[in-house]
C-alpha cells in the first residue's frame, strides 16, 4: 500500500493520495462525514519527521498503521488496535532449498498436485471485471462476510503497471479449477486473491499454484512473498496452509490515532505499550 503501483491505481480510480517528502504515501478519506488521513503500512524510521510532514498538509485525524512495531506515544498518538501478524515467505532462486523449507504435509500435497495432470497458466490479469476469479472472489466475500479491494481498484493496479498483477490458473482440461492473483511491487510480491473449486481441492490445485507462484516470483527477482494476515484462532486452516508453505510470522505496527484534541490522553496511552508489542 506504499508502492508506486498502488498510488497509480488510486489515481486511476479518481482518488488523490499525497506522497510526503519522506516518500510515505498518505491517503485521504471521509469516515462518517469526517475527513481523515491515513498512513497505511508506513515505514516510520523517524516518526517525528513523518508526522511533521503529514501535519504540514492536514490537521485532520491521522490514522497510522506502521509496517513494524514502533512506539508512537512520544508523538502523542493513541493506540487503537493491537498489531496483527502477517505471513511472509523468503524467496530463493534455489528451488531445492525453498522446497526443503516446506512443511512435510504441505510438500506431500504439492507432490499430489504435481501428479494430478492439471494444466497451469501464468499471465497478466485480463482487464475484465467479469473474469471468473474476480466473480468467484466477490461471491466468497459476501458468503464469508469480509471485504477486500473493490474490483475497479484491482483492475486499475493491473492496467497502470504492466505485468504487476499476475494470474496463475489451474485447469482440468478446459475447466478452471483454481486460480490465484499475485500483485508485484519492488522486491516483494503479495498474494491478493485466490479461489479453488471442489475439483481443485481434490487435486491439490491451490498448493500447486502457490508453489508455482513462489518459484516464478523468485525467478523474477522478488525476495519476499507476502501471504497477508495470519490468524490461528479465527482461521486455523488457512494459517496452517501459509505456515506450511514456509512462511515466517512477522508483527505489523498496529493502528494508532494522532489528533491534537486527543493529545492530553498521551499519558494513558503509555499503559498500552505491551498491547502494541512494544514491551513493558
Amino acid at each position: 500500500m506504499q508502492s508506486a503501483g498502488f498510488e497509480a491505481a488510486l489515481r486511476a480510480c479518481g482518488r488523490t493520495p499525497v506522497r510526503l517528502d519522506c516518500g510515505t504515501l498518505m491517503l485521504r478519506r471521509r469516515i462518517g462525514g469526517l475527513p481523515v488521513a491515513m498512513l497505511p503500512r508506513a515505514q516510520m524510521d523517524d516518526p517525528a519527521a513523518t508526522l511533521e510532514l503529514a501535519r504540514k498538509i492536514t490537521q485532520a485525524p491521522l490514522i497510522l498503521s506502521p509496517r513494524a512495531p514502533v512506539d508512537l506515544t512520544a508523538q502523542g498518538a493513541l493506540p487503537l488496535i493491537s498489531p496483527p501478524h502477517q505471513a511472509v515467505i523468503r524467496l530463493q532462486n534455489d528451488t531445492d532449498a525453498m522446497r526443503a523449507a516446506l512443511h512435510g504435509k504441505w510438500r506431500n500435497r504439492l507432490k499430489h498436485g504435481e501428479k494430478s495432470g492439471l494444466r497451469m497458466l501464468c499471465h497478466a490479469l485480463p482487464r475484465r471485471a467479469d473474469h471468473w476469479l474476480l466473480r468467484a472472489d466477490q461471491t466468497q466475500q459476501r458468503r464469508r462476510g469480509y471485504r477486500s479491494w473493490p474490483v475497479p481498484l484491482t483492475l486499475a493496479f493491473a492496467a497502470t503497471t504492466p505485468r504487476a498483477a499476475m494470474l496463475f490458473e489451474a485447469f482440468a482440461g478446459t475447466t478452471p479449477v483454481a486460480a490465484l492473483l499475485i500483485l508485484r511491487h519492488g522486491d516483494t510480491a503479495t498474494y491478493h486473491i485466490g479461489h479453488t473449486t471442489d475439483a481443485g481441492r481434490a487435486a491439490s490445485a491451490h498448493t500447486l499454484l502457490m508453489w508455482t507462484a513462489m518459484c516464478w516470483c523468485a525467478q523474477q527477482g522478488h525476495r519476499w512473498l507476502d501471504l497477508g494476515l495470519i490468524n490461528t484462532i479465527s482461521n486455523p486452516g488457512l494459517a496452517r496452509f501459509k505456515l506450511g508453505a514456509g512462511a515466517d510470522v512477522m508483527p505489523l505496527g498496529g493502528t494508532w490515532l494522532h489528533w491534537a484534541p486527543l493529545s492530553p490522553m498521551r499519558r494513558i496511552a503509555r499503559l498500552d505499550r505491551a498491547v502494541m508489542a512494544l514491551g513493558p
